[in-house]
């Protein structure tokens, strides 16, 4: 059986604010296959960011041991971990996050100029990217001369344009009407359908329909982990368990 892309053993991040420890997330342990669809969903303050920036390698857990695709990232140094965000990982923001004076190609060029990806191939997998999200025909706009949902496809594009085999989604449709946000998600699902693990927050139930597993967060800790039909699945492994 291949190994999981995501696999996490008893996980913790605490924070120091002032002379109190906040426990922003406690012993969360999971296995995440390739190819899976998960979202987390959850009230604020329930560690939802906090474990989304552990999977991203954007922070360190304080406890526990994460594996990403097989390779052992818990003590990795800042460097290595950019490195590894760079190759394997796409995020995608609720605020889109584009450079306002950078076209739309330019922007979903920008992981492949960190990379030092030649500009001649930059440009066409960076064509490649925007294609597939159906924005050829703005490749060379601004984003101000964009919609709200054509800002997120540029993300999304940027989000794929390395070919990683893992995105994280923060509130995608967050900052979308209803059905730009539907289609939006409709996207997501083709991604995944072409292979690729995707993990995204929501607050919104029906944004978790599209997923095919939902985990449930309250207090820092994982409470539920079901599946689309709503079964309550297998109780997710603790962190004495060895990876």
């Amino acid at each position: 059986m291949k190994t999981p892309i995501i696999q996490a053993r008893g996980l913790s991040r605490d924070y120091t604010v002032g002379a109190q420890t906040v426990n922003a997330l406690i012993d969360f342990s999971i296995d995440i296959r390739h190819g899976e669809f998960v979202a987390i969903m959850g009230p604020s303050g329930s560690g939802k960011s906090t474990c989304m920036h552990l999977l991203g390698c954007l922070d360190t857990p304080t406890a526990g041991k994460y594996q990403l695709d097989g390779e052992d990232v818990s003590t990795l140094d800042a460097d290595a971990l950019a490195g590894l965000r760079q190759r394997r990982i796409g995020f995608v923001f609720q605020s889109f996050n584009l450079l306002a004076g950078a076209s739309a190609i330019a922007n979903v060029e920008l992981p492949l100029v960190y990379g030092g990806v030649p500009r001649v191939g930059r440009l066409a997998q960076a064509a490649a990217a925007l294609d597939s999200v159906g924005l050829t025909d703005r490749a060379h706009y601004l984003p101000t001369q964009l919609s709200g949902g054509q800002m997120q496809r540029v993300a999304i594009a940027r989000a794929i344009v390395n070919r990683p085999a893992l995105v994280l989604a923060d509130e995608p449709t967050g900052a979308l009407d209803t059905q730009t946000g539907q289609e939006i998600m409709a996207l997501l699902a083709e991604l995944n359908r072409s292979g690729i693990t995707i993990v995204l927050i929501t607050h919104e139930a029906e944004i978790a329909t599209y997923a095919q597993r939902v985990l449930f967060f309250r207090d820092g800790r994982l409470i539920e982990d079901r599946n689309a039909s709503g079964d309550l699945l297998v109780r997710p492994p603790s962190g004495e368990d060895k990876l």
